[in-house]
């Protein structure tokens, strides 16, 4: 029988969700969650969630799942280590007195109220993509920017959860203090990668180019439109190279627009679900985001420093850690 309780829009593009002792916020929340399920206090659980979520499912549907979970699984006697999807997202192995293994994920929003939850099934992992781009690419911006997320482990690539994302990047600017913005960082301005521009890393035809969405004041984040202003660029040998979270109203191009590696396609912005500017990229065999589409990116030529040592590295791939620039 399969158990699903999913009532959020999670997090597809997320960089710094903020937080102090997040985890620890999350964990207890966790705690919370199986407490009250086993004494089937169910007004506890419902009045930990947002709005959004108490829109999204009444207490009686809430009641009748729990209480149907209870009926076949029994009570919760053991709560797993979490794994982090993000710093607000986790998911929790857990067991039932009945035998039964499932996933139990939390999800709290900005004010530490419960934005998303599900128990399920483990998921079988499928086979994953180890291709690689074959078109020759160029860092798809100007001057020295810093690898937050990117790499094939989940250690080094939060991403690594997401099969259609991945070998995505998040990538930003950091200075020489390892700070992204200048001040106390309340405004867009404030972050250095705010207004750079982006480029196309190859020779291609736009397929997609959105441009309206609104700049996220930072710490916050839009889920309603999550990749934010973007474009896809279609290059040879049916690769896509595909950006998130433009500035609004800076994206250069249009859908069938041709475009030539190195030129300017928009500025970096704040928009979709991101909590300060910065690019999201990646490369795919596909214009939409489907299951096992992205595709390990490697760089013609770029300058890396990692650890105080600066080398001219030839088809690599970038990793966390990474200041690249192209060569």
């Amino acid at each position: 029988m399969k158990f699903i309780f999913y009532l959020s829009i999670f997090l597809f593009f997320v960089i710094a969700v903020s937080g102090q002792n997040a985890s620890d916020k999350v964990q207890k929340m966790a705690d919370l969650f199986v407490a009250d399920y086993n004494a089937k206090n169910y007004a506890a659980i419902e009045a930990r969630f947002n709005a959004q979520m108490k829109t999204a499912i009444s207490a009686e549907k809430l009641k009748d799942f729990l209480d149907n979970l209870h009926r076949d699984s029994g009570k919760l006697t053991k709560l797993g280590a979490p794994q982090f999807i993000a710093a607000t997202v986790a998911n929790f192995p857990v067991e039932f007195e009945r035998g039964a293994k499932m996933i139990l994920l939390v999800a709290l929003d900005t004010e530490g109220k419960i934005g998303g939850l599900r128990i399920s099934p483990p998921t079988v992992e499928k086979p994953k993509n180890t291709s690689r781009n074959q078109t020759r690419l160029i860092l798809p911006f100007k001057g020295e920017w810093f690898v937050f997320w990117g790499g094939e482990t989940a250690e080094q690539n939060y991403h690594q959860t997401a099969p259609n994302q991945r070998f995505a990047f998040d990538i930003l600017k950091m200075d020489a203090g390892g700070k992204t913005h200048k001040g106390d960082g309340s405004k867009n301005e404030d972050y250095f990668a705010f207004g750079q521009e982006i480029v196309a890393p190859a020779d291609g035809v736009v397929v997609y180019a959105v441009d309206g969405i609104h700049d996220n004041k930072p710490g916050e984040m839009n889920r309603m439109f999550v990749p934010g202003n973007l474009v896809v660029i279609k290059h040879a040998d049916g690769e896509y190279s595909l950006f998130a979270h433009f500035k609004q109203n800076s994206v250069r191009v249009k859908t069938g627009d041709k475009v030539l590696r190195g030129q300017t396609i928009g500025l970096c912005g704040n928009s979709g679900n991101s909590s300060e500017a910065h690019l999201h990229f990646q490369v795919q065999n596909t214009p939409f985001f489907e299951d096992e589409a992205s595709m390990k990116v490697f760089f013609e030529k770029i300058t890396v420093k990692q650890g105080g040592k600066t080398e001219i590295k030839t088809d690599y791939s970038p990793v966390k850690g990474d200041f690249v620039s192209q060569d």
